[in-house]
């Protein structure tokens, strides 16, 4: 049953043991006596000695181990918090520098890690991660014009003990370097440069002179790319500068048509010239071999005229009146025995022929063969009459 239900002892159920104390009183313990109570049993666990609260010399060995039990549970508080600030995490993405009474000690890498209470101090810092700062300003060029150039700088921390103990304020470091490396770098560089295609040279240019900088300050950074996000002429005189803009681009525009012009006209007359070269190589050769080929034949028929002179000269008479001869649609044959002309009508055969073109071509190549066949019984009878001439003037 607990100690204050109703109907029950409440003396003898009392925690605090006062009910003898008390008697029949129904308020509430005396708390000064429960903390002493309280107090006594504690010393008495920790090795010290208790007595009875009638006794005076007891309740001051009691003020004694109070006293003591308050130093004990201070020296395990204390030997706790010490023990807590002994060991450390380091993340993945930091490094620690730890400093020896105020001197720097070592860097410690990612894990857990240990250092001496109230004489080593560490500091974390990250060096993973990419930050971003931002410049901006107005600023002079070569040519002394006025140009706004807006900056991004991406940079990390490169080596923790630098950025911790060489310079106070690194980010501060780091504006007033991007601010300097700027300027001087746009200083060098013409209007036209900054606000067209030299805003990527002259992010690279900066990016260089910037990192000089901050490794001859030893801040620690490392940049990791500089961006030159605009570049923009005075607002004064914006209007003017788009102008002028507008004009560059139309002459860009101009010589890029003018090049694909160029791209298209150029190979094909070099193909043309080209194919032109093939043609006189091939008629040069062409003529060359057909003049060797007429040699030749030329150099057989001397040896043959030397042999025989006369038969050789009429042979080259006829052949020579037989291509005159067979490209014409008319054949005179003229007869020393007698003064007529005989005449045969070759030029109705072949308009016969020429007429009836539309016809099948088994009609035409007839034709074409008869006139072949009278053509070669006239030029035999020509020769014939030519080899009985010869032989009557023998």
């Amino acid at each position: 049953m607990a100690w204050n239900e109703p109907g029950g002892n409440r003396n003898d159920n009392d925690p605090w043991g006062t009910g003898g104390r008390r008697g029949n009183d129904q308020g509430p313990p005396d708390l000064d006596e429960a903390l002493k109570k309280g107090l006594d049993k504690l010393n008495r666990m920790l090795g010290g000695k208790g007595g009875s609260s009638n006794n005076g010399s007891s309740g001051s060995g009691s003020k004694n181990g109070g006293f003591g039990a308050i130093l004990a549970i201070a020296a395990i508080l204390a030997f706790g918090y010490v023990l807590y600030q002994s060991f450390y995490t380091v993340d993945e993405q930091e490094r620690a520098v730890v400093l020896r009474f105020g001197e720097f000690s070592r860097t410690e890498s990612p894990g857990l890690r240990f250092k001496v209470p109230l004489i080593d101090s560490a500091t974390k810092v990250r060096v993973t991660n990419v930050r971003s700062a931002r410049s901006s300003g107005q600023m002079l060029t070569q040519d002394e014009n006025l140009v706004t150039v807006d900056l991004q700088v991406q940079y990390r921390v490169g080596d923790a003990r630098a950025y911790v103990l060489n310079v106070r304020d690194s980010n501060q470091a780091l504006a007033f370097a991007t601010d300097s490396a700027l300027r001087h770098e746009v200083g060098s560089s013409s209007l036209d440069d900054v606000l067209t295609e030299g805003r990527a040279e002259l992010a690279v240019r900066v990016e260089q002179r910037l990192q000089s900088f901050l490794k001859e300050y030893g801040t620690g950074l490392e940049i990791v790319r500089v961006n030159v996000e605009s570049t923009q002429p005075p607002a004064a005189v914006q209007d003017a500068f788009r102008e002028v803009q507008r004009a560059r681009e139309d002459e860009q525009r101009a010589k890029e048509e003018a090049e694909t012009y160029r791209n298209k006209i150029v190979p094909e007359a070099r193909g043309q010239a080209q194919r032109m070269i093939e043609e006189a190589n091939a008629y040069k050769a062409e003529v060359i071999e057909r003049a060797r080929g007429e040699t030749a034949r030329f150099n057989q028929l001397l040896a043959v005229y030397e042999q025989a002179p006369v038969v050789t000269r009429e042979r080259m008479y006829i052949q020579t009146l037989e291509q005159v001869l067979g490209n014409s649609s008319k054949i005179f044959v003229d007869t020393e025995s007698s003064g007529n002309m005989m005449y045969l009508p070759l030029d109705r055969l072949t308009q016969g022929r020429m007429s009836n073109s539309g016809s099948r071509s088994s009609q035409s190549g007839d034709q074409q063969v008869d006139v072949q066949t009278l053509t070669d019984q006239v030029l035999q009878e020509l020769r014939a009459r030519q080899d009985g001439n010869t032989r009557r003037s023998r």
